[in-house]
C-alpha cells in the first residue's frame, strides 16, 4: 500500500453523506448568531474579488483593479478585499495598477477550469504568473488522475507546481461538484493537503456545481485532522456561487465551528466571488450598495 492510500485508510473524517447533511443543517441554524458589523467586515476582507470572463482584457482588468483602489479611498472604515483574482496572463496588469497595500494578486493557472493540460504547461503557467507579480496561484486538481486512482502522478504534479512557485501561496481547487460524494471530497482533500497545498478550495464555478456547505464541512474536517497530525496550518477557500452576505456567513460558521478562531483570518479563510462584495457592503451600510 502506498503512503497516500495509507493516509486515506487511516483518516477518521466521515464519509457518510447523511451525517454530513445533518451536521451542516445544525451549523446553518447557528449561522445567523454570528451576524455583526465586525463579522461582515471580516468577510469583506476575506474576499478574492474575481473576474474570470472570456471577454477580460488588459483594459477591463485595469478598470477592475481601479475599483479596488477607489474602494480603499471611499470606504476607509472597512477592510479592503484580500486579493484580486484573474487569469494568469493578467497578473502583470493587476500588479502594475494596484495601489492598495495588503491586497494580493491571485491568478488561476494550469489549464483552468478543467486542469487538463501538460504538467509542464501547468508549471510554466504558474511560474510565469509569479514572475509577473502573482502572490497566489489557484490550480485545479487533476481529477482524471483522481478517478483513475493514480494518486502518485496527481500529488507529484501539485508538488512540482508548489516547488516552482516557492513562497507564493498555492490553492488547490478540488472541483467538489464533480467529486460529488463525501468520500471523494475527503480523499481529494487529503491528497491535496499531503501535496503541500497552502489552501484547499472548493470549486471553479465554471463547469460543475459550485461550492456547498456540505463540501466545506468535509474539507474543514480534513484540514483539522491534517493539522492535528502534522502541525501545519492550511487554509480553506469557498468559491463558485457564494453571492450573498447570508451565504458567506454560513461558511464563516462552518470554519468557526470546526477549525476555530485561529482560521478566521484572510491567511487561512477566503471566499472567491465576483458579486459577494456588494452584498456584504449592503449588510454593513444597511442600504443597497453596488460599488463593484
Amino acid at each position: 500500500m502506498d503512503k497516500y492510500r495509507q493516509v486515506l485508510k487511516e483518516s477518521n473524517v466521515t464519509v457518510s453523506d447523511d451525517e454530513v447533511k445533518a451536521k451542516v443543517a445544525e451549523i446553518r441554524e447557528k449561522a445567523s448568531q454570528y451576524a455583526s458589523p465586525e463579522v461582515f467586515n471580516f468577510l469583506l476582507g476575506s474576499i478574492d474579488l474575481t473576474t474570470l470572463n472570456t471577454t477580460d482584457s488588459p483594459e477591463s482588468v485595469t478598470r477592475f483593479t481601479g475599483r479596488v483602489n477607489e474602494f480603499d479611498d471611499q470606504y476607509p472604515q472597512y477592510n479592503h478585499v484580500a486579493a484580486i483574482c484573474v487569469y494568469s496572463n493578467f497578473a502583470e496588469v493587476v500588479r502594475t495598477n494596484l495601489d492598495v497595500t495588503g491586497v494580493d494578486v491571485c491568478v488561476v493557472a494550469g489549464g483552468f477550469p478543467s486542469g487538463q493540460t501538460y504538467t509542464a504547461v501547468k508549471i510554466a503557467d504558474a511560474a510565469l504568473a509569479v514572475e509577473a507579480g502573482a502572490d497566489e496561484v489557484d490550480i485545479v486538481m487533476n481529477l482524471g488522475y483522481f478517478f483513475d486512482g493514480d494518486y502518485e502522478d496527481l500529488t507529484d504534479e501539485i508538488i512540482e507546481v508548489k516547488h516552482t512557485i516557492k513562497d507564493a501561496r498555492l490553492k488547490v481547487i478540488l472541483e467538489t461538484g464533480a467529486l460529488a460524494t463525501a468520500r471523494n471530497i475527503r480523499d481529494a482533500s487529503l491528497l491535496a493537503l499531503y501535496s503541500e497545498a497552502d489552501f484547499i478550495k472548493t470549486s471553479t464555478g465554471k463547469i460543475y456545481q459550485g461550492t456547498t456547505l456540505e463540501a466545506a464541512y468535509v474539507m474543514c474536517l480534513c484540514i483539522k485532522e491534517y493539522f492535528e497530525k502534522t502541525g501545519r496550518r492550511v487554509g480553506f477557500k469557498a468559491a463558485g456561487g457564494v453571492r450573498t452576505a447570508e451565504e458567506a456567513l454560513c461558511y464563516y460558521a462552518v470554519v468557526k465551528e470546526i477549525l476555530g478562531d485561529e482560521w478566521l483570518t484572510p491567511d487561512y479563510f477566503r471566499l472567491g466571488a465576483s458579486s459577494l462584495a456588494n452584498s456584504v457592503l449592503t449588510a454593513l451600510e444597511k442600504a443597497e450598495i453596488k460599488f463593484f
